[in-house]
C-alpha cells in the first residue's frame, strides 16, 4: 500500500461523505452525518501518514485501497 499525506487523506474523506467539522491546530477532524463516529486526521503540510494510522482511518470511512 502506498502511502498518502494527511491532505489528500481529508480530500479522500470528503469525496466520501464525511464534513469537516472542526480544526483544532493541525487535527482536521471529521464527522458524517448521522453517526457518533469522528476520525481525525493531522495535517502536517505535505508530510505522508504512517502507514498504521492510514490503514485504521481507512477501515473507519470505509475506503479501499483501490480508491487511492
Amino acid at each position: 500500500m502506498k502511502t498518502i499525506s494527511g491532505k489528500r487523506m481529508c480530500s479522500l474523506l470528503e469525496s466520501n461523505g464525511w464534513h469537516l467539522a472542526r480544526i483544532t491546530g493541525s487535527h482536521h477532524i471529521f464527522v458524517r452525518p448521522g453517526s457518533n463516529l469522528r476520525i481525525t486526521v493531522p495535517v502536517h503540510g505535505n508530510r505522508d501518514l504512517k502507514l498504521g494510522l492510514q490503514r485504521v482511518i481507512m477501515k473507519l470511512a470505509g475506503i479501499a485501497e483501490t480508491d487511492l
